[in-house]
């Protein structure tokens, strides 16, 4: 089996909503820092602000159903020394507020904190509606706009505690359902880095948030056919981690980008670029292929729309030997 380095891929990893970690991590921010708030929009127990809320009722502002509210207020709580945390389904928040999150926060240089809950495909059976798959492209082309997306509930955790030390506006994708916990409470993290999960020489998988545990699965198999994968854990989009990116690329030669999110304005858009100017290799984007969601458990989804370890497999295969073509 080959060697992860980081944590051995297998069924029996634990499964934990990525929203827990984040829910978690709010509460230990909170009590770190007096000036952490957190603003809801009618979604406290969906999108785990029920522990802060609890905890520090007089810093836990319910806003009701108004997104552009939600991220305006906390803008000028933010303008007062605050440290606001918004959160709504990503369906709404950055789906339905971006112009307020761009002429209150980002325009004015205040560390608001946007959480987009019930991200992608794993929002499952709310079907096209409520999986935000756009978010990612929508908050990448912010100026000033920090874009992070954790692989679990215990990076999620820490990746919140770094978000209230951080003085940039922050974005924070996460996930619905349950899913594998495939790091540990030593795994590093930092905002802005990415990190090797398994080293290999064949071909570089680039992957973000949810679709990491899958690609690690895919090294695995992929191992077993003779073809040694590194994995490339991105849990900053923006600012991208490019010196890691590249000396894995420039080492393997090709690559595969992993995304549950839209391909265009995405992650693999982000390495298309970073490669395009730095060093072309060949290269396949695996994610939403300009279409929307349906409604479906959410393995059958990411079947479905070939984001599993089968296809992520598969696209190995494809660069490797356009790799070894150019030969």
């Amino acid at each position: 089996m080959k060697d992860l380095h980081i944590l051995e891929f297998s069924d029996k990893l634990a499964m934990v909503p990525i929203r827990v970690g984040f829910g978690t991590g709010l509460v230990k921010a909170g009590e770190l820092d007096t000036n952490v708030v957190a603003l809801c929009a009618d979604l406290t127990g969906s999108v785990k602000m029920d522990g802060f809320a609890t905890a520090f009722p007089e810093r836990f502002f319910e806003v009701g159903i108004g997104e552009q509210n939600l991220v305006t207020i906390a803008a000028g709580l933010a303008l007062t020394g605050k440290v606001p945390f918004t959160a709504s389904y990503a369906a709404f928040s950055p789906g339905r507020n971006w112009e307020q999150i761009k002429t209150t926060a980002c325009l004015n240089h205040v560390p608001v904190k946007v959480i987009g809950a019930h991200a992608g495909l794993y929002t499952g059976p709310d079907g096209a509606t409520h999986q935000m798959l756009e978010d990612i492209a929508l908050m990448r082309a912010m100026p000033g706009m920090v874009v992070m997306a954790p692989c679990d509930a215990v990076e999620a955790e820490k990746m919140t505690l770094a978000m209230a030390k951080d003085d940039r506006p922050n974005y924070m994708r996460v996930a619905r359902e349950a899913t594998p916990v495939i790091t540990t409470d030593k795994t590093p993290f930092e905002i802005g880095k990415s990190y090797v999960f398994a080293e290999g020489s064949d071909v570089t998988i680039i992957s973000t948030g949810t679709m990491t545990a899958p690609a690690m699965e895919a090294a695995e198999k992929l191992f077993k056919d003779g073809i040694d994968a590194e994995v490339v854990h991105v849990p900053t989009i923006k600012p991208l981690d490019t010196e890691t990116i590249l000396k894995s690329v420039r080492k393997t030669g090709c690559a595969v980008t992993v995304e549950e999110a839209q391909i265009i304005g995405g992650l693999g858009s982000a390495i298309a670029e970073l490669l395009g100017e730095n060093y072309p290799a060949p290269m396949k984007r695996i994610g939403m292929q300009d279409r929307y969601g349906e409604s479906g458990e959410p393995a059958e989804l990411l079947a479905h729309f070939g984001l599993d370890a089968k296809h992520i497999r598969l696209a190995a295969h494809h660069v490797h030997e356009q790799k070894n073509e150019r030969k």
